[in-house]
């Protein structure tokens, strides 16, 4: 007999073979209906397979929403699978995973079709809906290798085929049925699972087909294009509705859509992911960088500025070369005479890189100079130009450039000192980020798989940072506190800060990582109190992330309704007749001369015609003046989003903008 240990501590006795289900069953009607899967010693397995060992065992429900839908989403992508291949013959499936919202999945089309395309979206989805419907079991088979191999080629499907040959030898394979073994219509797929015990458990009215693109097969442009189709998947009708309203309002504040109808910026092929900033929108980017300097500046840091192209040499002893080379603009040191016959660059040519991120630059500037204990922490800060050769179909926006610009900063520090460095660097970075209204969780990212450094460093840095948190207060579920096992830097464990946006979506922003390996590598030290050379701890932090990409959270943030001091535009002064001009050039003056970002608007358009303008071009303050205002020294105040206007004295209008249009942090 086997023994399960349930969470309450109860044991129960089974014989082997005994499935989650029927232990659901034992227990209650009730849990049997709602009992959806299963966590078997911590994993996430199905609820009809089989017990094998003694085990703990947490049935999972509904309830459990983050396991329900993955579930869900992993279903909803096989039932797409398996409608297409029904309704279009000769389709090649090759593999679909759920997403943060929705699942896709890549499929080779018959050639004499042709790609998908939108148009199948319809049909797609009311084949997947007759799939849910028909209540299909969902059944996990181990299959051998060579077995699946040959059933694949035999169908015709060689992306499956190759994927099989390609899983590590000693891997268990398995394949999931939907429908009866014999039946007409039983469809496989080679999959890890976990699955629903049947398509039925799926909710037809909770999942929709978005859109169709192109996809290379596993990621490379060299391989097939494939068509990817993606969708949205949730457990009820309601979460649905709620997550198409969330899009509906994101495609509003689109900040692309945004910056080209509030003239901030654009981007074009003959700059692929570099950003060309208009007027307005660099004056955002001058307020975000002078209120970050006042931060930097009080919380002790030093400004620096290196150089944008170094030497490959010193990529290579960073160990940044084997970890990014693929994503460096990489340039030769010299480049012979283009009228020489031969190739412009011999094989032993120097080879230097523009910058991917400006760690190693910050390091030679520590080590000029014998440094002692006593000048320790040192904080160096730049506003340090980067690029990456990110691949044109993962450029988007602002979000992802191949040149930005990051807040970024190195705090070089004894080991007795990194706890509180990063104790006030997270109090920095909680008043900055409620500066800009939002909310946050924070994470602590683990040793990856591969990385650099010992068990020993690996488990010192982790503590370091798990008690600064703790210092600091922030180590709690207000915060979202969570520990990421493998998703730390190759060098360091990190910290990372997700906000929330004013529609509840999450952005990872800032980061702070506790990193002993740069400093080994690049053979940075200083003098300890004991006459004798030590290795400093080399902190690397960041707030913004990157001004771009900061730039382009806060447009959608604010759907472009900048609060006064971040506004291109803080006032517009429009006239409601032209006998109240000179009026206006005045209050313009007296406006610019209190440090009010203001223009006027003198033209011959009916007054509400401008207040919809400005109001379209989110400027948050509109200073009506016609002769009445004239004669009597007043301004009707207009404020965006309101539909009411004050009457005020110029003199009081002035002094209640000038107060609103000063950055937070001087208030």
């Amino acid at each position: 007999m086997l023994k399960i240990t349930l969470p309450d501590g109860n044991v129960r006795e089974v014989a082997p073979g005994t499935t989650p289900a029927d232990i659901a069953a034992a227990i209650g009607p009730g849990l049997a209906k709602a009992a959806i899967a299963a966590r078997v010693d911590g994993e996430l397995r199905d609820i009809n397979r089989p017990l094998e060992q003694d085990a703990t065992l947490a049935l999972v429900t509904a309830k459990d929403e983050a396991d329900a839908l993955e579930l869900a989403r992993h279903d909803f992508a096989h039932v797409l699978a398996e409608a297409v291949q029904a309704l279009f013959p000769g389709t090649q499936i090759t593999f679909g995973p759920s997403t943060d919202d929705g699942f896709y999945y890549d499929f080779a089309p018959n050639p004499e079709r042709g790609p998908f395309t939108d148009e199948d979206l319809p049909a797609i989805e009311a084949k997947m809906r007759e799939i849910i419907a028909a209540n299909k079991p969902l059944r996990r088979e181990v299959i051998a290798r060579d077995t699946l191999i040959a059933q694949w080629q035999a169908a015709g499907e060689t992306f499956k085929a190759q994927w099989a040959a390609e899983l590590p030898q000693g891997e268990e394979l398995t394949v999931y049925h939907s429908g009866a073994p014999d039946s007409a219509d039983s469809w496989y797929d080679m999959c890890r699972g976990p699955h629903l015990a049947s398509t039925g458990r799926l909710d037809p009215s909770a999942f929709k087909l978005t859109r169709v693109s192109g996809a290379y097969w596993r990621g490379d442009q060299n391989n097939a294009m494939l068509s990817r189709i993606y969708g949205t998947g949730w457990l009820n009708k309601k979460q649905l509705a709620e997550h198409l309203t969330r899009l509906e309002e994101a495609a509003k504040r689109d900040h692309r859509k945004l910056g080209a109808e509030m003239d901030l910026f654009h981007l074009q092929q003959e700059a692929h992911g570099s950003v060309f900033w208009h007027p307005k929108g660099y004056l955002i980017w001058r307020q975000l960088e002078a209120y970050m300097r006042r931060a930097i500046d009080d919380a002790g840091y030093r400004e620096v500025k290196t150089p944008q192209v170094m030497d490959a040499r010193q990529w290579e002893t960073s160990g940044h070369w084997g970890k990014y080379r693929e994503n460096m603009f990489v340039i030769p040191d010299e480049v012979p005479n283009v009228d020489d016959e031969g190739p412009l660059v011999s094989d032993d040519a120097d080879w230097m890189a523009l910058k991917p991120m400006n760690c190693p630059a910050h390091v030679l500037i520590f080590r000029q100079g014998i440094k002692s204990y006593r000048d320790l922490p040192m904080r160096l800060y730049e506003n340090g130009c980067c690029h990456r050769n990110e691949p044109h179909g993962a450029l988007h926006g602002l979000m992802r450039v191949r040149q930005f610009t990051q807040d970024d900063a190195h705090i070089f520090c004894r080991e007795d000192q990194i706890v509180e460095e990063v104790r006030a660097f997270c109090a920095l970075a909680d008043r900055i980020y409620k500066d800009f209204g939002f909310t946050y969780s924070i994470k602590l990212a683990l040793r990856p798989e591969k990385r650099f450094g010992s068990e020993e460093m690996w488990d010192k840095a982790e503590n370091e940072l798990r008690a600064a948190v703790a210092a600091a207060g922030l180590n709690t579920p207000e915060f979202g506190w969570e520990e990421l096992p493998g998703e730390g830097a190759f060098y360091a464990p990190k910290l990372e800060w997700h906000l929330t946006d004013a529609i509840g979506r999450t952005w990872q922003v800032g980061t702070i990582q506790s990193d002993r390996v740069l400093p080994e590598r690049l053979d940075a030290s200083y003098v300890g109190e004991d006459g004798e050379r030590h290795r400093p701890v080399m902190l690397h932090r960041a707030i913004f992330g990157s001004y771009e990409r900061f730039i382009g959270i806060l447009i959608e943030h604010y759907a472009g309704r900048f609060p006064a001091w971040l506004a291109p535009v803080q006032a517009v002064v429009a006239t409601i007749v032209s006998d109240a001009d000179e009026y206006a050039g005045d209050v313009l003056a007296k406006l610019r001369a209190a440090g009010i970002r203001a223009e006027a608007d003198l033209r011959n358009e009916k007054i509400n015609y401008k207040v919809r303008e400005h109001s379209l071009a989110k400027v948050p303050n509109l200073l009506v003046v016609g002769r009445r205002e004239a004669e009597e020294g007043k301004v009707a105040l207009r404020v965006l989003g309101s539909e009411r206007q004050s009457f005020l004295s110029l003199d009081e209008a002035i002094s209640r903008l000038a107060n609103e249009a000063r950055a937070p942090d001087m208030l």
